[in-house]
């Protein structure tokens, strides 16, 4: 049976013109499945979670640093999907976005942005999770953001790196959060790298390779 994904969109990519939005990325990446997206940042209002298997959250160019009524009631939409069951997954913003509803810190990397593609380590935790079973402990994703999670808050963190403590969390047997962008390839981060609104510095120092991990996470999701 097909899966049927709920796709909580909170804002477009910037390339939809070249590349298509994140309903294109992710039905790419996430295979045979019944993608249904939202337009929440537009006021589309979400259907019934009933009618899906799983629920995921986009990234935004927005951030969740100036959270609006819509953000506060999409968070409490996702709360209410995985206390029906449902398997939910918030990426880049979507991560940030559940982490904020469970009380955790959203603020600017004092980093500056992380681009490109780049390496992310498990925890233990994040080595016994369901959400990355057959993985290695240190793999390649593709990333772009400049907002993270500050501080854990409760929540279970499986991944980080240099860049970013908190690069996947867990909250509960049902959400999962991860700040790397899952439905991402090389061709997608490479246009992130050469945009014109990329600062020289983060272009200077960004790659663009090829990685399955992403893919495979998403699908391993799927199966949860």
């Amino acid at each position: 049976m097909t899966k049927r994904v709920l796709l909580l969109k909170p804002g477009v990519t910037s390339s939809r013109a070249v590349l298509g939005d994140y309903e294109v990325w992710f039905q790419r990446a996430c295979g045979e499945v019944s993608l249904r997206p939202v337009e929440l940042h537009a006021g589309e209002l979400p259907p019934p979670v009933a009618a899906f298997d799983a629920v995921i959250m986009t990234g935004s160019p927005l951030s969740v640093t100036q959270p609006t009524p819509w953000m506060e009631r999409a968070a409490d939409f996702m709360v209410e999907a995985a206390e029906r069951g449902k398997p939910v997954l918030g990426v880049c913003f979507g991560h940030q976005l559940l982490a904020f509803r469970h009380g955790a810190r959203i603020a600017k990397n004092p980093r500056g942005r992380e681009l490109g593609t780049v390496h992310v380590e498990l925890t233990e935790a994040g080595k016994r999770s369901p959400l990355f079973d057959g993985f290695p402990p240190r793999f390649e994703v593709q990333a772009t953001h400049e907002d993270l999670v500050l501080e854990a808050a409760g929540l279970e963190v499986l991944a980080s790196n240099a860049a970013c403590g908190i690069q996947a969390f867990a909250r509960g047997p049902r959400t999962w959060g991860v700040q790397f962008h899952p439905e991402m390839d090389a061709t997608s981060i490479r246009y992130c790298i050469e945009s014109k609104d990329t600062r020289p510095e983060d272009r200077a120092r960004a790659v663009a390779r090829e990685s399955s991990w992403g893919e495979r996470l998403l699908r391993r999701f799927l199966e949860l």
